[in-house]
């Protein structure tokens, strides 16, 4: 092939691989049936391409080129021509292998593909007019060289002297260029997603890439990195301080980082900090890189629809281009038609930082606000480490912009950092600056040392600087020597104090911000200062919101600077609490479909129905205080209350919910009242909902504060063992199911670990707490509880012992041959007055039976006895005269006495006479507690002991059985005998105290009802069926 030198065929070359390269990309989109046709026309393409760049020899038709300038001249287009060819081969042998692989994987092609939703909402930029440049006339201002420049029919080429504006010069077309990079050279390929698109793209677009096709969260905190775009080293001190500090910032507020995403300059430092981030194995930062398309090396690779591009990120040594920093997980392209240039993505960046620094942190979907709480911005701070020139124009465009976005520079870090804090150091808050007036030559001097720039850039740089102090607050310096309460300041302080000092936002605002960050030593040491003052009810939604987000320690610091859970605790409240979708993944909602079937969707809980869940739970005779009639009346006028409070507000705003049962869920900040007040111990409500919706922490700091913390523990472990059984039975995961119990064991712990210190401090007080009946606790004792939770550790323990001893006992005091003298006693009952009884007083401090309470009544005549304290309850504060009744299963109910009201006696009053009179009543105690039992009594307190009942029953049964067996055995006469009859009587009675059994018994399941019931007929029925035969059988046989 002979290679002419016609501008014509120059032309047609160009325009010829052109044309077999638009053929390939419209063979991409067509059926399966044409790719034996691409194939065809692909080895054409590369055989012709290398016929027309290699010159054959041993043909008449070629020629050697001579060494003239003509020769040169054309030896030169020749490279040219074979550059531009080989990178469009490339490109086209990559997109006909994508599809031969698309047809050998089976993947079905379709003949008119829709096009994705980012393909139709961003565009990528092309130059279409080459305007010379003016220092190299064979170069477009674009930057491409003209014998690549594409060219438009009508479209004339531009004069040296014109201005090239992308706007006017390019055109937009879809974007060809989306996807993963796999960034390879690691044990796994780091993946980023990326995307071409054009420099005017509308940042509304940019944010719905980002939640809904890349599936990110809107930040809580934008930080934007500023620096160099050149390499430099930092000080191994300043680049420790910065990595951590960065990493710290972001990961515990939630925060995206703006970068230049390429590998150089500070983006290459802040890649460091992300692979620190990376060898920690935890959740990965959102590092956005923002750069030029047209700056990125080898971007041809990157062509594609939504393709995953392998790619290493080492960039050649003579290239001005740059390589992608390969731990950024997101990255945006900005083309503007220019190749090799920076700049293309400045105007992007700052429109999508002030776009996103308008986004509110909290949308008032979420929440029933009211007028004096409101919500703050994203807030958006600017990190300046190192820099250029461009570095001190974008600091005085952040602190000058409207609003001012605060700035914090890293000193030590190098040029214009430097700049910055030593101007920030001498500058004063006026308008004037005598001080660096005075160094005016000096710093001038410096600019140009360190810029390399002449004296008129230097001055236009110096008043850019002066202008950026003029905004001195606006600026925060972190310097690594400044060591404030002996402790070095951490650079995420640093950033995280400078947003609080920089904007204007109200306490409420600022805990706000600071609870959504999750920095509580922020919040301690910025917000909760000296002489602060809160609004009514800015505490009490500071309170709900860290509930609801799950923010232990603000909920420490905000009950430590006075927030009554007392008086924030009401009905709406906890229903809001219940229905609230943050926080971790619970199975609550299992449980509830078991309670209430057919559950629609979207269906808001009730207080009801979580009675009824607490109820299923806790099983037995349990029934939650949200369950009782008597808090229906109260729930209904509380919630009603609420709804015409907030519909008469002018902030009554109904967005979040529908439906009949939507007002349950009203949180507005209304007036605190006592009839709001339902919840006489709110910790205990909150620990319930804490471990119902699996907030282990929550929870445990909830038993950590209130009282009754040893029912709070078994209650809370007997929750964890039932939803661990449900989440067995609805086949939930495994891992489920082992959190539960171990939940569930830690509570068994700490529930055992109280009572025995309890125990250590004071025997009979921790045996006090075991059978004390909890009214708030569905009127059961801490030992029933313990029973209900099958916690066998805590029943084992000495205290339960030594309380199921004694209730054995009874009113016995035997030490020796206990069980002898007990069947001795029953044998010869006049045996029984030489048995050792307790004293009264020892008898009143035992549980007692509502039964056997009425009837020591009876029996004791003297109730001025009864009337008188002991001396250890008098060494008490306070003291209230009480009898002590306990029901069978071991609950205990201390009720003043019949015909006198509870006395209270206190020893912190200075009237003498109240001192002797205790004195008094502790001498004669002492002689009182050695005071016999009556004879009567004695006898009564034989028969009802447990033990006498247990060896007189045991007795009773091992003669019935003796006398059964004789009776079925023997043949009897015709009469039935006393043996016969005493069988009959046992079995009778048997089966009445049976029913009496289950008429008296704590309500269970129906089942297990139904199945006590049968079986305790179908053992009266095997007894009664031999006797009955005996008794009819010889009256058959005589007839």
């Amino acid at each position: 092939m002979v290679v002419t030198d016609s501008p014509l065929a120059l032309h047609k070359y160009v325009r010829r691989i052109s044309k077999d390269f638009s053929t390939v990309r419209r063979y991409s989109n067509t059926p399966a049936v044409v790719v034996g046709s691409v194939r065809a026309s692909t080895s054409a393409f590369i055989a012709a391409e290398t016929a027309a760049h290699l010159p054959t020899c041993g043909t008449p038709t070629s020629r050697t080129p001579v060494s003239t300038p003509r020769g040169i001249r054309r030896r030169q287009r020749m490279r040219k021509r074979s550059s531009v060819s080989s990178t469009l081969s490339k490109v086209l042998i990559l997109n006909v292998r994508d599809l031969l692989k698309a047809h050998a994987g089976g993947e079905p092609l379709k003949e008119h593909q829709p096009r994705s939703w980012i393909e139709t909402n961003f565009q990528k930029r092309e130059c279409i007019k080459f305007i010379p440049c003016p220092k190299d006339d064979t170069k477009c201002c674009c930057g491409q060289a003209q014998i690549t420049h594409q060219t438009i029919p009508g479209i004339e080429s531009g004069s040296p002297g014109d201005l090239w504006l992308p706007t006017k010069h390019t055109r937009p077309q879809p974007t060809d260029a989306y996807g993963t990079i796999e960034f390879q050279g690691g044990a796994h390929p780091t993946k980023a997603q990326y995307v071409r698109l054009s420099f005017d793209t509308r940042p509304e677009l940019l944010v719905q890439l980002f939640t809904k096709e890349w599936n990110l969260e809107l930040p809580k905190l934008l930080i934007t990195v500023q620096g160099g775009k050149a390499n430099f080293d930092l000080q191994a001190k300043l680049k420790k301080e910065i990595r951590k500090g960065l990493l710290k910032a972001a990961k515990t507020t939630g925060a995206w980082i703006f970068t230049g995403g390429t590998n150089t300059g500070v983006t290459k430092q802040v890649g460091d900090a992300l692979l620190l981030e990376g060898q920690q194995r935890t959740g990965r930062v959102v590092s956005i890189g923002i750069a030029p398309w047209g700056i990125v090396e080898r971007n041809h690779e990157l062509l594609g629809h939504n393709r995953e591009v392998p790619c290493h990120s080492i960039s050649s040594p003579r290239s001005k281009l740059a390589v992608l920093n390969n731990r950024h997980a997101y990255f945006l392209l900005v083309d503007n038609g220019t190749q090799a240039k920076y700049g293309a993505e400045l105007i992007l960046r700052r429109k999508l930082e002030k776009f996103i620094s308008n986004l509110k942190l909290h949308p008032s979907k979420n929440h029933w606000l009211k007028t004096n709480v409101t919500h703050s911005s994203t807030p958006v701070v600017c990190l300046v480490i190192e820099g250029g020139t461009n570095t001190i124009r974008a600091v005085l465009e952040y602190v000058t912009d409207s609003p001012p976005v605060p700035v914090v520079v890293c000193d030590g870090s190098g040029r214009a950092a430097d700049l910055l804090a030593f101007v920030h150091k001498y500058a004063s808050d006026g308008e004037e600056q005598p001080v660096l007036e005075s160094m005016r030559d000096y710093l001038i001097g410096t600019i140009q040392k360190t810029f390399e720039v002449g004296l008129d850039q230097s001055e236009k740089l110096y008043q850019e600087l002066l202008q950026c102090t003029r905004n001195k607050n606006l600026i925060t310096v972190f310097r690594i020597q400044e060591k404030p309460e002996g402790e070095a300041q951490e650079l995420d302080q640093t950033i995280l104090t400078a947003l609080f000092k920089s904007q204007h936002l109200s306490p409420p605002e600022q805990l706000s911000l600071a609870l959504t960050w999750n920095r509580v030593d922020i919040a301690r040491s910025e917000i909760f200062v000296y002489g602060q003052e809160w609004p009514n009810g800015a505490l009490d939604e500071a309170m709900m919101q860290a509930l609801e987000h799950d923010r232990i320690d603000f909920v420490k610091l905000l009950l430590e600077n006075g927030v009554s859970m007392k008086k924030f605790l009401t009905i709406p409240r906890l229903e809001e609490l219940y229905n609230t979708k943050h926080g971790p993944a619970n199975t609550l909602g299992y449980i509830l479909r078991d309670v209430r079937p057919h559950i629609p969707k979207g269906y808001i809980y009730t207080l009801h129905d979580i009675g009824l869940v607490i109820n299923k739970l806790m099983g037995g005779a349990y029934r939650s205080y949200y369950t009782r009639r008597k808090f229906r009346p109260i729930y209904a006028k509380v919630m009603n209350s609420y709804a015409n409070a907030c519909r008469k507000s002018s902030t009554y705003q109904y967005q979040r919910y529908a439906g009949a049962n939507s007002l349950s869920l009203v949180t507005g900040l209304l007036p605190f009242t006592s009839e709001m007040a339902l919840f006489e111990f709110p910790f205990n409500e909150l620990l319930i909902w804490a471990v119902l919706t699996k907030r282990q922490q929550m929870a445990l700091l909830m038993w950590t504060h209130g009282e009754e913390a040893l029912a709070k523990s078994l209650v809370s472990c007997k929750l964890y063992k039932a939803m661990a059984h449900e989440a067995a039975e609805d086949d939930l995961d495994t891992e489920i199911y082992e959190e539960l119990r171990s939940y569930a064991k830690e509570f068994e712990s700490k529930g055992n670990k109280l009572l025995d210190f309890s125990y250590r401090q004071d025997a009979e007080k921790a045996q006090r707490l075991l059978t004390c009946e909890l009214h708030s606790w569905s009127n059961q004792s801490c030992l029933s509880l313990a029973v209900a939770a099958n916690h066998r550790a805590l029943l084992a323990h000495p205290c339960s012992q030594v309380i199921l001893a004694d209730l054995w006992m009874g009113g016995l005091r035997t030490r020796k041959n206990t069980n002898f003298k007990v069947i001795l006693g029953l044998a010869m009952p006049l045996y029984i007055r030489q048995l050792d009884f307790k004293s009264k007083e020892e008898l009143q401090q035992m549980p007692q039976t509502e039964e056997e309470h009425l009837e020591n009544q009876n029996l004791d005549n003297d109730d001025s006895d009864r009337s008188q304290p002991d001396a250890e309850a008098l060494l008490a504060d306070s003291y209230s005269v009480r009898d002590t009744k306990v029901h069978e299963n071991g609950k205990v109910n201390l009720t003043a006495g019949a015909e006198e009201q509870p006395s209270k006696v206190s020893l912190t009053d200075s009237d003498p006479a109240q001192f002797r009179e205790f004195f008094n009543l502790s001498e004669y105690n002492e002689v009182k507690q050695h005071q016999p039992l009556r004879l009567k009594k004695k006898f009564y307190e034989f028969y009802t002991a447990p033990i006498t009942k247990f060896w007189a029953d045991s007795i009773a049964y091992m003669f019935f059985l003796i006398m059964f067996s004789f009776t079925v055995l023997v043949k009897m006469e015709n009469m039935p005998r006393w043996q016969e009859w005493y069988s009959i009587a046992y079995i009778t009675t048997l089966g009445f105290e049976k029913v009496r059994e289950i008429i008296s018994s704590e309500p269970v399941a129906i089942t297990w009802a139904y199945f006590t019931v049968v079986r305790i007929s179908i053992t009266l029925c095997l007894q009664y069926v031999p006797l009955t035969l005996e008794l009819t059988i010889p009256l058959v046989g005589r007839h």
